[in-house]
C-alpha cells in the first residue's frame, strides 16, 4: 500500500501535502491573556515530561539501536585513521559480571522454578511458616547449584575453544620488516601472510601471492559448505612488484563496500597513482577477496585487511546460540499454571466454608502453602536426571557409534520431529563425482565398456601420429572432412571436448618446479591433482585422463593436454565463459597450437542446449533416461570459427566488457552470437555418491510423516539431481521449479502458478525465497508447508537459519537440522533439536551442535528409538511426579476437611522431603528404563513415529485423567484415616476430661 501521510502537528506543509485548519488535533489559542499564568505553569510541566520522554526514547533507541555499517577507503601501507572492531573471537555467553543473573534468569523466567522460588522465600515470615527452611531452600538450592556448575563448565569449554583461535600466530609485513602477530591483534590495514594450510584470520584483498601468475587456490567448505577449492587472483598491479617492501612505497588506496552478508559478491576498487601524476583505477571483485573462516589451499598470499571482528562475511552470517528449551519443558511448565491455579482456587474454598474471619488472609496463604506439594520441586530434579539418563543411553548404544549428545536438555525433542531441514554437500552426499556413461547419440559407454573408449582414443592418436611423420598436419583433419564420421572419429571429438571444455587446474605437489614454468613432458608421472570450482569438471577431467588424453598443465592463457602415445598438444585459451546460475552452461574458445584451428566449446544443462545445438531425435530421450538413473548430466556442443568469424566476435566482446551500462546484458548477448548451429557431441552422465544408507534413511523418515527439506548453497541443477538420485524426490512424484523472480509481480505469477500445482516437490533460490518472504511471506509459507518435500539451493548460511526460524513460527511444529560444516552452524541452532555430522568439512557443526553423530543413516534410529523412548519416558515421568504431589495434596484436603478446616500439616516437613525423593525413588527410575516398543519394532514400522507428533502423550486429556486418578487414591487412602484418627481423637478427649473431673472431685473432697 501506498504510504498516507500522518496528522501534522504544526501549520505549513508536510512532506509535501498541505495542512488544512480541520487536520490539527490542537490550534493556537492567543486571545486568552487571563490564562497566560496558568499556561506557563501547563508548559512548564508539559516540557518537562518532554524531556523525560524524549530521555528515554533515546536511551531505548540507543540500547534497540541497528548497527550502522560503512564503506572504508584504506592506504596500502599505513594505518587507517578511523577505529574499526577488533578482530577478538567470542563465544562465550557469561562473563563475571553477567554470569550469576543470567543463570538466575533463565532458571527462574520458567513459572515452575519461579513458584518454587516463593514458596521457599515464605517461610522467612513466622506467621506463615510450615516447616523447616531447609527443607524448602536445600532441594531448591541443590538444583541451582547444577544448574550453575553445568552451565560453568560448558562456557569455559568455549572460552577455551576462543582463547586457541584467539592466539594462533601470523605473520604481518611492517616498513621495518616481518613481526610475527596474535590473531587478536590484527587491525584493518594490515598486510598478513597467510601459509598453505592456514586459516584466513579476517576478510582480505588479495594482493600478492607465491605464485607468479598470481593465482591461489582456497578451501570454503567452513563459509558455504562447498569442498572444491576456489581460484583466487591477486591484483595485477601489485603482483608485478618485484619485492613485498615495494608497497610501503606505492601512492595507493583501496576502497571496499560496507560490511554485508552476502558471501559470493564483493565491490572494490584499487586506485594509483604513478610517478607522473596519473590517477587509474582497477575494478577490484569476488574473484580478490579472501574471506575470513577460508583455508589457503596453495602456495601462500600476502593480503590487505579490510573487515575484522563482528563485520567480517562469516560472523555476519553467524548467529548467536540461544539456551533451547524442549517443547516438553514448555508443556509442563503450562500444566503447573493450571495446577497452581488450582491450589488458589482450593484454598479459596477452604477459606470460604471455614469463613473469611480473624486473620483469614494468613489462613489462606497457609492454605496455599500446605498445597503447594501438588507441584513439587523434585519434578525437576527428576526430569533433569531422566535426560542425563536418556543422554548416556544415546550414547552407548552401538547401532550408532561415535554419537555424542552435547545437550541434555533435550533429547525428548528428537521424539516429536515433523520438519527436518538437512544439508546437502557432505551430508547426504559424499561430494564424489564419479563419471558413470557417455551418450553420442547412436552409441552409450558405460563404466563396463570404458575400454572401448581407451582403445578408440589410442587408435586415433596413433594413426595421427603415424600421419604426421609422413605428411602434413593438415592432411589427417582433412581426410576426416571428407569421410562419413565413424563412431572412432566421434568418440575422439567428444573425449577432446571433455578434456578442454573445463576451468580445471592441474596442482603439482613442488609447487616451485610448476612456478618455474615447466615443460609439460617435464610434468608427466608427477603427482598431481585436479582443482575446479565444480566438483563435475574434476569427474570429467579425471575421466580423460584415465581414458588416456590428460590434462598437463593449465594458466590464464594456454593449455596442454598428453596424449596416450606421450605426445604433447598445445591450445591457447582465447575466451573463457564461466557457468552462472542464470546461463546455466559454460564456454570455451581455443586455439590449437599445431593447425590454427579455433574452436568454441559449450556444455551445459540440456534445458538450454537443446535450442543451441543442431536438430536431433536422442537427446532430450537420453537426458531423460540419465536422469532418472540419478545422473547429473551436461551436453557438449563445438562450432569451428574461420579466422574472420573469431575477430568479428572478439571485437563487439571488447566492446561489451568495456562498456558502462548493461555489461552482463551486452556480454551475454555477444556471446549468444556464437551460440547457433552447434554440433552435438555427446552427453555425459555423472554420479554424486550418496552417502551410506542415504535412500533407505530418507524412505524411513517419509514414512514417519517427517517432512525433509533440503538446504544447500550449491547449485539448482546439482541440488535437483541429489534430490531425485537420494529418492528425497519420489521418481513417480513433480517437481515444480520455482523461476528466478526480483519483483512483487513476478512473486504473485509465480505463487499462482505454483498453487495449481498439487502433491508436488519444490525447487526454489535463495534469491527467490527472500521476494517471496518479502511480499507473501504467509501465502507462501501456506503454500510450502503442504508440499512432500522442499529443496532451496543457493541458501546462504543467515538463510537457512531464517527458513527454520520461520517454519517454528509458522507451524508451531518442532524442528530439526542437521549439517556437517560451518555454514550449517546458524541452522542447527536455531532449530529445535540440532544434529551435527563429523565429516570432511570439520567439526564445527559438531561442535555446535545438540547432537553429533558420524554419519546421516544414524537419525532414523535417533529420532525413531531413542526419541519415542526419551519423549514417552519423560512424559510419563513427569505425570507420575504430579500424581504423587496430588495423592499427598488430596490428603491434605481430607485432613483439613475432617478437622474443621484448620491449616495443620498432616506430615511433617522432613516426611515430605523423603517421600518425594528418597522413599519413591524406585518407581520413579523405572519410568526411566521403560520400554513400550522394541527398537526393532520402532524401525521396521516408522509410521508408529506419527503417533509422538501429535503430543498426545502428554496433554491435557491426559493431565486430567491422571488428576481424577489421585483424587480418587488420595481420598480413598485418607478418608477412613482421618475419620478413625478423628473418633480416637475425640474418645482421647472425653477420656481426658473424665479423668480431670474425677481427679478434680477427689482433690476437693
Amino acid at each position: 500500500m501506498d504510504e498516507v501521510p500522518l496528522i501534522a502537528t504544526s501549520a505549513g506543509e508536510y512532506d509535501g501535502y498541505e495542512a488544512e485548519k480541520g487536520d490539527f488535533h490542537f490550534h493556537r489559542r492567543n486571545n486568552h491573556p487571563v490564562r497566560s499564568t496558568r499556561l506557563r505553569c501547563c508548559c512548564f510541566c508539559v516540557g518537562w515530561s518532554d524531556v523525560l520522554s524524549r530521555c528515554c526514547d533515546w536511551l531505548v533507541g540507543a540500547c534497540s539501536r541497528k548497527r550502522e555499517y560503512s564503506s572504508r577507503r584504506l592506504t596500502v601501507g599505513s594505518a587507517p585513521t578511523l577505529k574499526y572492531p577488533s578482530n577478538v573471537i567470542c563465544n562465550q555467553k557469561y562473563n563475571i559480571f553477567t554470569f550469576i543473573p543470567l543463570v538466575l534468569y533463565e532458571q527462574f523466567k520458567f513459572f515452575l522454578n519461579l513458584y518454587f522460588l516463593v514458596v521457599a522465600i515464605s517461610q522467612f515470615i513466622p506467621e506463615v511458616r510450615i516447616g523447616y527452611l531447609y527443607t524448602y531452600w536445600g532441594p531448591l538450592g541443590f538444583v541451582l547449584v547444577v544448574t550453575m556448575i553445568r552451565e560453568a563448565l560448558d562456557d569455559f569449554r568455549r572460552y577455551r575453544r576462543d582463547k586457541e583461535a584467539n592466539s594462533q600466530i601470523y605473520k604481518k609485513l611492517t616498513a621495518v620488516g616481518i613481526k610475527n602477530i596474535l590473531s587478536s591483534d590484527i587491525r584493518v590495514g594490515d598486510l598478513l601472510f597467510v601459509e598453505k594450510n592456514q586459516r584466513v584470520p579476517a576478510d582480505m584483498v588479495l594482493l600478492r601471492t607465491a605464485d607468479r601468475s598470481g593465482s591461489i587456490f582456497i578451501r570454503t567448505d567452513q563459509l558455504d559448505g562447498e569442498t572444491d577449492w576456489k581460484l583466487r587472483l591477486a591484483v595485477p598491479y601489485t603482483q608485478a612488484l618485484a619485492a613485498d617492501k615495494e608497497l610501503f612505497a606505492l601512492n595507493a588506496s583501496l576502497f571496499a563496500e560496507k560490511p554485508q552478508k552476502d558471501i559470493h559478491s564483493f565491490i572494490g576498487t584499487f586506485s594509483k597513482t604513478n610517478e607522473e601524476g596519473l590517477q587509474s583505477e582497477d575494478p577490484l571483485s569476488l574473484q580478490n577477496a579472501l574471506w575470513a573462516s577460508t583455508v589457503v589451499a596453495s602456495s601462500s598470499a600476502l593480503g590487505i585487511v579490510i573487515y575484522t571482528g563482528r563485520e567480517m562475511r562469516s560472523v555476519m552470517n553467524t548467529s548467536q546460540p540461544k539456551s533451547k528449551v524442549g517443547q516438553l519443558d514448555l508443556e509442563i511448565n503450562t500444566l503447573t499454571k493450571v495446577l497452581f491455579t488450582s491450589v488458589v482456587a482450593l484454598s479459596i474454598l477452604m477459606m470460604s466454608i471455614k469463613g473469611f474471619t480473624g486473620p483469614w488472609y494468613r489462613y489462606l496463604v497457609r492454605f496455599i502453602l500446605l498445597f503447594s506439594y501438588i507441584i513439587p520441586i523434585s519434578l525437576r530434579v527428576n526430569l533433569d536426571m531422566g535426560k542425563a539418563a536418556y543422554s548416556w543411553m544415546i550414547q552407548q548404544d552401538d547401532e550408532i557409534p561415535g554419537t555424542v549428545v552435547r545437550s541434555t536438555t533435550i533429547p525428548e525433542e528428537l521424539g516429536r520431529i515433523v520438519y527436518l531441514l538437512t544439508d546437502k554437500t557432505g551430508t547426504l552426499t559424499q561430494n564424489e563425482m564419479v563419471f558413470k556413461k557417455i551418450h553420442l547419440g547412436t552409441v552409450s559407454f558405460a563404466s563396463d565398456t570404458m575400454d572401448e573408449v581407451m582403445t578408440h582414443v589410442r587408435d586415433t592418436y596413433a594413426v595421427q601420429t603415424s600421419s604426421s611423420s609422413s605428411s602434413t598436419p593438415t592432411q589427417p583433419a582433412a581426410i576426416t572432412s571428407r569421410v562419413k564420421r565413424t563412431v572412432v572419429t566421434r568418440v575422439h571429438e567428444a573425449v577432446k571436448a571433455i578434456a578442454l571444455c573445463h576451468n580445471v587446474t592441474p596442482v603439482y605437489e613442488d609447487v616451485n618446479a610448476v612456478g618455474s614454468g615447466p615443460e609439460a613432458d617435464q610434468l608427466v608421472g608427477a603427482k598431481c591433482t585436479y582443482q575446479a570450482s565444480s566438483p563435475d569438471e574434476v569427474a570429467l577431467v579425471t575421466w580423460t585422463e584415465n581414458i588416456g588424453l590428460a590434462l598437463v598443465k593449465r594458466d590464464q592463457s594456454s593449455m596442454q593436454l598428453t596424449t596416450p602415445t606421450g605426445s604433447c598438444l598445445s591450445f591457447s585459451v582465447l575466451h573463457i565463459f564461466p557457468f552462472t546460475s542464470e546461463s546455466k552452461r559454460m564456454g570455451i574458445i581455443v586455439k590449437d597450437e599445431t593447425t590454427d584451428e579455433i574452436i568454441f566449446y559449450l556444455k551445459g544443462a540440456d534445458v538450454v542446449m537443446t535450442s543451441v545445438v543442431q536438430y536431433n531425435d536422442w537427446l532430450e530421450e537420453e537426458c531423460g533416461n540419465m536422469a532418472r538413473e540419478g545422473l547429473r548430466t551436461l551436453v557438449i556442443a563445438k562450432k569451428v570459427l574461420s579466422e574472420d568469424q573469431y575477430k568479428l566476435f572478439s571485437n563487439v566482446h571488447h566492446q561489451a566488457q568495456v562498456s558502462v551500462e548493461n555489461r552482463a546484458a551486452r556480454v551475454q548477448a555477444a556471446v549468444e552470437s556464437l551460440e547457433r548451429d552447434m554440433q552435438l557431441l555427446c552427453i555425459t552422465g555423472v554420479e554424486d555418491k550418496l552417502q551410506a544408507d542415504v535412500r533407505p534413511t530418507l524412505e524411513v523418515l517419509r514414512n514417519a510423516a517427517i517432512k525433509v527439506w533440503m538446504l544447500t548453497g550449491d547449485k539448482m541443477e546439482t541440488a535437483t539431481c541429489i534430490a531425485k538420485s537420494s529418492q528425497l524426490v519420489s521418481r513417480s512424484q513433480a517437481i515444480h521449479t520455482f523461476r528466478p523472480i526480483s519483483t512483487r509481480t513476478d512473486a504473485h505469477l509465480e505463487l499462482n502458478m505454483f498453487r495449481r500445482r498439487n502433491d508436488c516437490a519444490l525447487v526454489i533460490s535463495g534469491e527467490s525465497l527472500e521476494v517471496c518472504l518479502k511480499y507473501y511471506e504467509h501465502e507462501f509459507m501456506e503454500l510450502v508447508c503442504q508440499c512432500p518435500a522442499v529443496v532451496c539451493c543457493r541458501c546462504t548460511p543467515t538463510q537457512k537459519a531464517d527458513i527454520v526460524r520461520l517454519l517454528r513460527t509458522h507451524t508451531g511444529k518442532p524442528t530439526c537440522a542437521i549439517g556437517d560444516g560451518g555454514n550449517d552452524v546458524s541452522m542447527i541452532q536455531a532449530a529445535n533439536a540440532g544434529i551435527g555430522i563429523v565429516g570432511k568439512e570439520g567439526k564445527q557443526a559438531s561442535l555446535a551442535a545438540d547432537f553429533s553423530i558420524t554419519q546421516f543413516s544414524f537419525i532414523a534410529r535417533l529420532l525413531l528409538v531413542h526419541g519415542r523412548n526419551s519423549y514417552k519416558r519423560s512424559a510419563s515421568l513427569s505425570q507420575f511426579v504430579m500424581h504423587r504431589g496430588l495423592i499427598i495434596t488430596a490428603m491434605q484436603v481430607v485432613f483439613c476437611s475432617v478437622f474443621y478446616f484448620a491449616s495443620i500439616q498432616l506430615f511433617p516437613s522432613f516426611l515430605m522431603v523423603g517421600y518425594a525423593t528418597v522413599y519413591t525413588m524406585f518407581p520413579v527410575f523405572s519410568l526411566v528404563l521403560d520400554v513400550d516398543v522394541k527398537p526393532e519394532i520402532a524401525l521396521t514400522y516408522p509410521e508408529l513415529y506419527k503417533e509422538l507428533t501429535k503430543g498426545r502423550s502428554l496433554s491435557f486429556k491426559t493431565f486430567f485423567i491422571w488428576v481424577l486418578i489421585s483424587i480418587y487414591q488420595g481420598m480413598i487412602e485418607a478418608m477412613p484415616n482421618c475419620c478413625i484418627l478423628k473418633q480416637l481423637m475425640l474418645f482421647l478427649g472425653c477420656f481426658n476430661i473424665n479423668f480431670l473431673t474425677l481427679l478434680a472431685h477427689f482433690s476437693i473432697k
